[in-house]
């Protein structure tokens, strides 16, 4: 074999390895920085009239999941036969539920509101629904317009 050979097929060699080591630490990179959402699964809602005996509550818990970890979650009822419709911008501004880790970057999340008698005589009878803004530590945030549906009753 000549060196004519011999050197480009050295030289093709590093050139191919520079090649492949490049690609290696490029697809490390995309998959380092991919951006995730954070997920709100497992949600459910449940709501308790009031009695003689004392208070009702409305209570919806989740768990809710981001690789940054779980800044905050925002969480609203409202009425099925309303013509609300609460959208991302203003859940930002209503009730927030507390979250504790349960584990690396995995949050349970519940929100509790007590519900006087004097509260649940104004509340619409029927299907209600929860929406929810989760809010990851990086500040990432997935929005779920119906998380959960649940019933009121007298």
């Amino acid at each position: 074999m000549s060196k004519r050979v011999l050197v480009p097929s050295v030289l093709g060699a590093v050139v191919l390895g520079a090649v492949v080591l490049g690609a290696v630490t490029a697809g490390g990179y995309a998959t380092a920085s991919t951006v995730t959402e954070p997920t709100v699964e497992n949600g459910s809602a449940d709501y308790v009239a009031p009695s003689r005996q004392g208070a009702g509550k409305l209570s919806y818990t989740a768990d809710v999941s981001d690789d940054s970890g779980v800044r905050e979650v925002r969480v609203i009822a409202w009425p099925a036969s309303s013509e609300l419709d609460p959208t991302e911008a203003e859940t930002r501004y209503v009730d927030e539920a507390t979250c504790r880790g349960t584990s690396d970057g995995t949050s349970r999340c519940t929100y509790t509101l007590e519900v006087t008698r004097r509260d649940a005589s104004d509340l619409a009878e029927g299907a209600w629904y929860v929406s929810v803004l989760a809010t990851a530590e990086d500040g990432d945030t997935t929005f779920v317009p119906r998380a959960a549906t649940f019933d009121v009753t007298r």
